[in-house]
């Protein structure tokens, strides 16, 4: 009898379930997107009552497109839009103030404040990361200080925080169970990487009540059990992680020196490091890859805020596309010789600048600069931004990888993917399900519910879809890329 596992995949615009076969094959899916809110310049909120409907109306309609019943669904994985922070009351499960999503900048002050007083070596020593608005402390930190009586409220115990994933666990278990994994502990600013405990001295530092914290967990655990009224059988929750170390899983990256990189709302690339905790010199993180019956494997990623996110905002803000699925075509046309370019700083640079002030910019335009250049220009700066990537890891002493496996939503596009493996001048490997962070996911709790006994059982499940090999001549792949580092320099304010 096959067993199946349901995958619930909270994304930045959209939430999704994928219904898996204990092969790792899409049985049946359901998505739906949600409001973005943007209050403020860099403000970036979402309504987590929203977030919730959204999570409980795609499971319903994932069993109902799939026909399956679920009590035939052996268990339940969560991968979700890291850093964002949801702070609750513990008694009602209301949340106090909108969820500030991890592309929010409102506290970059604070942040230049921690950084002035020589904060950010015990942070980064501690965590692997950067002192930035980014992640999950110091949006805690605000709204607790914004909110009438919040911090009054959470010293008395009284307020729960979690990012995503911790909230949909409360209220999919009737506020039973308020855990974490380690991965998205990890990205919370107030989590020691190598103890694997919540800092004492980092929650002062930050001023976030040890309190409010959930519990952390392996990946691969037992999170607790659905209220079986939500989806018509109770349902174990076996796995949790933060959706780019998901992708991480779900990629089979699990030899040191394997390396993947998602293209979503935002890009990611992830790097296993196996049992070191590489420390980087160009502004990329260490963090945790996953941890597994105890063990931690660490990972050293870069983060592109903007990704996917830019063909969005080609489609909604300036409705130069009417779906996404058009960019490929108008690429095709242009071709990669084009001297438009695009740096989607929306919301500050990423990896490796981490500059909040920036932000977005065209370059090059003529009069004859058409749509389909600036489309083109708008995919082209995501291959730039990973080369980006590629070249801060090369310099932390990183092996430049034979082989880049890629996965997101926009690896659909091939003009993308053989643009990608063009300028990095890598092969890249596209895998048959590019669904890779829910995926992730279904085979932590696979593994938890015993349907796989190892990770080895795992990587024989990967299969590769499409190999792009690049052909670009030196001279090109060198102008092309001056061209972009010259735009992100005229952006640049730190």
């Amino acid at each position: 009898m096959t067993r199946y596992i349901l995958s619930i995949d909270q994304g930045t615009t959209s939430t999704r379930a994928i219904i898996f076969d204990d092969r790792g094959s899409i049985v049946t899916s359901a998505q739906e997107e949600f409001e973005q809110f943007f209050p403020a310049d860099g403000w970036v909120e979402h309504d987590p009552e929203e977030i919730w409907d959204t999570t409980v109306a795609v499971c319903q309609q994932a069993l109902k497109n799939g026909n399956i019943e679920a009590s035939a669904i052996a268990g339940i994985g969560i991968t979700n839009q890291r850093e964002t922070t949801i702070v609750w009351d513990r008694k009602s499960g209301k949340p106090i103030y909108r969820a500030i999503v991890w592309q929010d900048r409102r506290t970059s002050e604070w942040c230049k404040e921690l950084k002035a007083a020589g904060k950010e070596q015990i942070i980064k020593e501690k965590t692997g990361l950067l002192v930035d608005p980014y992640f999950s402390a110091t949006k805690i930190a605000w709204i607790l200080d914004h909110v009438g009586g919040a911090r009054e409220r959470a010293e008395r115990g009284e307020l729960a925080f979690g990012t995503v994933d911790t909230f949909l666990l409360w209220r999919l278990t009737g506020g039973k169970s308020h855990k974490t994994d380690a991965t998205n502990a990890s990205r919370t600013l107030v989590f020691n990487i190598h103890t694997q405990e919540w800092d004492d001295e980092l929650l002062e530092i930050l001023k976030v009540p040890k309190s409010m914290l959930p519990s952390v967990e392996d990946c691969a655990a037992d999170f607790g059990d659905t209220d079986s009224e939500l989806l018509g059988a109770s349902i174990k929750i076996a796995g949790i992680a933060g959706d780019q170390q998901a992708a991480l899983i779900g990629q089979a990256c699990f030899e040191p020196g394997m390396i993947k990189s998602t293209y979503g709302t935002g890009c990611f690339m992830v790097l296993n490091t196996g049992d070191e905790a590489l420390v980087s010199t160009q502004k990329l993180l260490t963090t945790v890859g996953y941890r597994i019956n105890g063990k931690v494997t660490y990972a050293l990623e870069g983060s592109i805020f903007v990704a996917g996110a830019a063909v969005q905002w080609l489609r909604d803000g300036l409705s130069l596309i009417n779906h996404a699925g058009e960019t490929e075509a108008m690429a095709e046309e242009v071709g990669v010789d084009q001297n438009v370019y695009l740096v989607p700083a929306f919301t500050g640079l990423g990896a490796p600048y981490w500059d909040p002030e920036a932000r977005g910019a065209m370059f090059g335009l003529t009069r004859d600069t058409g749509i389909k250049d600036i489309v083109t220009a708008g995919l082209q700066s995501v291959a730039y931004q990973t080369k980006d990537l590629i070249s801060a890891m090369e310099r932390d002493g990183a092996v430049k990888p034979k082989t880049l496996r890629v996965d997101g939503g926009m690896v659909a596009n091939n003009w993308v993917v053989k643009f990608i493996s063009d300028l990095l001048n890598v092969n890249v490997d596209r895998p048959a399900v590019i669904e890779t962070t829910a995926l992730g996911v279904a085979y932590l709790a696979g593994l938890q519910v015993g349907i796989y006994d190892s990770l080895e059982d795992i990587s024989e499940l990967w299969h590769c879809e499409r190999h792009f090999e690049p052909d670009m001549t030196d001279e090109l792949r060198e102008r092309l890329y001056g061209g972009w580092l010259d735009a992100v320099s005229r952006v640049r304010k730190n």
